[in-house]
């Protein structure tokens, strides 16, 4: 990390006509932009996968629970190559000078990230060695296939001639075969063979991804008497190791040896017309399959003058080249998450439905929206409601009417089945598809031609513009009125992930934030250059310019002598203006505690200048996704929930939507939770003024705290309140 270099006040260049001088009279003003006092984007995001890393490495967490966290950080680190280190990349090739917001150039960024990145992949390679210890004795075993016996070895042997021998296609390369394409992320095996006349020869043989990469077998009889033989795998590299052979008939396999590429994933979409934006993409997803070689781990024992043949072929810099220790590729530990021990996971439980709701699907959702508005908090409560209303517009012979906003639904979508169950049954429906939600192109482009073929009125979003909100409107005709019913979520319509983070759901049909919904859909599927919206803050045009004069307000109520305080709950803060306006607020003397569950480049705790900002980083049982905007607002509070952080992209080259939450007893159960998190002390981490992150300890005789849990607990709790009546 970037070692702290406080300000010096007296060399300081003044703050710019439109930055207010800020502190004590008398004193000099501080440049509230100066790179010291920001931290690096690219190592706060290497901080956070070290928290996830750190959550494998805790022993009070459940043992699959922890080979899970090692799988989600080695899945992270695999996408940061892809995109961060790509991206870089790029920008040293390009000759791009700009410095970050911390005074870095792209090329220090690049050896900076690389250098950390590195330092935890080998700790997480020390931590598999003492996960694979602690789940044999725990009867789950992963063995080489020269650790199998003969039952095993037998069923082995089979499972290869049968399913895996078929897959595989070993790839000579020679004077008249040309080194052959490797593809990103895939799994290989560098072979040496020796011909009949003695000369070495070099093959590739990829290992399929169709193929699960732990094969289960038999379990070994008489292992622990008086226990069950428990579960035993075997990669299947070594299972191909062992067998290669029967791939190379007259040649002698002296090695083989793993290797895993990553490629940049950073692909650049070409906007030209709104018609070709479909082209444009599919065209793009094929570049990131053929993108550079940002990275390649290989075995440790695989000789020099192999890896001389891949740095040669691959076009490598030498310090693009990992070496560890096998296995490669330990996001698929994954598979070990499918083991049928829940004592080994966190307990299982039953999202909660609101009060007074047995069954999702039996409930008149358009009647409990019009009683009150309706706060969910998943995954505590279930996301189920969200999807049954849609169903029901679908059928419903008084809906006119469904819109909504797609960014990542999943390859099963029960909420697209409901737009095409609606199309099918006459009503309008128009659907923006976003496109360019990075790594889900192609399962949208497949959704996208599938609502087109059933008359959908389709968008692929706006040029230069990710459509990211979470937006959806149904309209309906009631009796001599129409009424607009909204859906404003934080998370995406995907029932998968909606079991798996943090989100916030809200239904409504108040009239003001009808009208929003409606002037959103009509920006994005025709023309509105002068669009007004009465609640919501929209980016690119309005969520900014919201969100500072909120914190100017807070500013002013502290400048008068009352309470001032904000509580922000987001995914990351790394916009160059808002970072330093939350340091003109605690200057003004505003007390400000931000939740940021991934990168932050604002310096926390800095006398004089971010004394009054607190950060915090929770990563637990599940994702935080949540965004919260509390402001105290004199003691009337004001609360946002939304699409959107505070970064630059999602303020300023995004659609995002935040909408206020109106209802007093929804504002004071978002509170509630804000204050949970803010007191957890299980899975929380402070963020100190030098970029270190350290956990928080609970005061000496409390118990442990731990939010995720406490919000389980609650929301099975048929207290919890839902709204007031209107």
């Amino acid at each position: 990390m970037k070692p702290l270099r406080l300000p010096d006040q007296r060399g300081m260049t003044s703050l710019s006509a439109e930055q207010p001088k800020n502190g004590v009279p008398g004193e000099a003003p501080i440049d509230l932009s100066d790179p010291s006092l920001f931290l690096n984007r690219e190592l706060s995001l290497l901080a956070f996968q070290e928290r996830v890393l750190e959550e494998a490495e805790d022993p009070r967490n459940p043992l699959l629970e922890r080979v899970k966290f090692l799988a989600i950080m080695s899945s992270n680190l695999g996408e940061f190559y892809m995109v961060r280190i790509g991206g870089l990349k790029q920008q040293v090739k390009a000759g791009v000078s700009d410095l970050s917001a911390d005074g870095m150039t792209p090329e220090e960024q690049l050896n900076a990230a690389r250098e950390r990145a590195v330092e935890l992949i080998h700790r997480g390679r020390a931590l598999y060695h003492e996960l694979h210890r602690e789940l044999s004795e725990q009867g789950i075993h992963v063995v080489g296939y020269h650790e199998l016996d003969a039952i095993q070895r037998s069923a082995a042997d089979v499972y290869f001639r049968d399913t895996v021998f078929p897959t595989l296609t070993p790839l000579a390369f020679d004077p008249g075969r040309p080194f052959p394409h490797i593809s990103n992320l895939s799994l290989n095996l560098a072979v040496v063979v020796r011909a009949p006349g003695g000369e070495e020869r070099f093959a590739r043989l990829k290992i399929p991804k169709a193929l699960p990469r732990l094969v289960p077998l038999p379990a070994r009889e008489g292992s622990r008497p008086g226990r069950v033989n428990g579960y035993w795998f075997v990669w299947v590299d070594d299972l191909v190791c062992a067998h290669l052979d029967t791939l190379f008939p007259g040649y002698t396999v002296t090695e083989a040896h793993g290797f895993r590429i990553t490629r940049d994933a950073e692909i650049e979409i070409q906007e030209i017309e709104a018609d070709d934006l479909l082209e444009s993409i599919e065209e793009g997803i094929r570049k990131r399959r053929f993108g550079s070689v940002v990275r390649v781990t290989v075995d440790g024992e695989m000789p020099e003058s192999v890896r001389q043949i891949l740095s040669e072929n691959l076009g490598l810099d030498p310090n693009e080249m990992i070496v560890v220790d096998p296995p490669l590729g330990l996001s698929d530990l994954f598979e070990l998450y499918r083991v049928d021990r829940p004592d080994l996971k966190d307990h299982p439980f039953v999202p909660a439905l609101p009060p007074g709701c047995d069954d999702a699907a039996s409930t008149d959702w358009f009647s409990a929206i019009r009683e009150h508005d309706i706060l969910l908090h998943r995954p505590f409560e279930s996301f189920e409601p969200v999807v049954a209303w849609l169903r029901q517009a679908a059928s419903d012979p008084d809906v006119l009417a469904i819109k909504m906003t797609l960014y990542r639904v999943g390859r099963d979508a029960p909420v697209v089945q409901a737009l095409l169950e609606a199309a099918e049954n006459g009503k309008e429906v128009a659907a923006l598809v976003e496109l360019k939600a990075r790594f889900d192109e192609e399962s949208n482009i497949g959704w996208a031609r599938k609502l087109e073929s059933a008359g959908v009125h389709v968008v692929y979003g706006l040029l230069g513009l990710k459509t990211h909100s979470k937006v959806a409107l149904v309209v309906r005709r009631e009796g001599k009125r129409i009424r607009r019913y909204v859906h404003v979520g934080t998370g995406n319509y995907n029932t998968v992930t909606a079991t798996q983070y943090t989100d916030l759901d809200l239904l409504t049909c108040r009239e003001d934030i009808g009208r929003d919904a409606s002037q959103l859909f009509n920006s994005l599927t025709g023309w509105a250059a002068d669009t007004d919206f009465e609640r919501f803050l929209v980016a690119p045009r309005t969520l900014r310019s919201g969100i500072e004069e909120r914190i100017r307000r807070e500013m002013e109520h502290a400048a008068a002598g009352r309470p001032a305080r904000i509580i922000i709950k987001m995914n990351a803060l790394v916009d160059r203006r808002m970072v330093p306006l939350l340091y003109e607020a605690s200057r003004a003397g505003v007390r400000i505690d931000l939740l940021v569950r991934g990168v932050c480049t604002l310096r926390p705790g800095i006398p004089g200048i971010s004394e009054n900002i607190r950060v915090t980083s929770l990563v637990g049982r599940f994702l935080e996704h949540t965004r919260i905007y509390w402001f105290r607002n004199n003691g009337r509070p004001e609360v946002l929930i939304g699409s959107g952080d505070l970064m630059t992209r999602n303020m300023d080259r995004r659609v995002e939507v935040l909408t206020p939450v109106i209802d007093r007893a929804l504002v004071r159960r978002l509170k509630g939770i804000l204050d949970i998190y803010l007191f957890d002390t299980r899975h929380t981490r402070e963020l100190l003024p030098d970029g270190r992150y350290v956990r928080v300890q609970p005061e000496d005789g409390d118990a442990l705290v731990d939010a995720q849990e406490d919000l389980l607990s609650l929301a099975q709790s048929p207290s919890v309140p839902k709204s007031t009546n209107r």
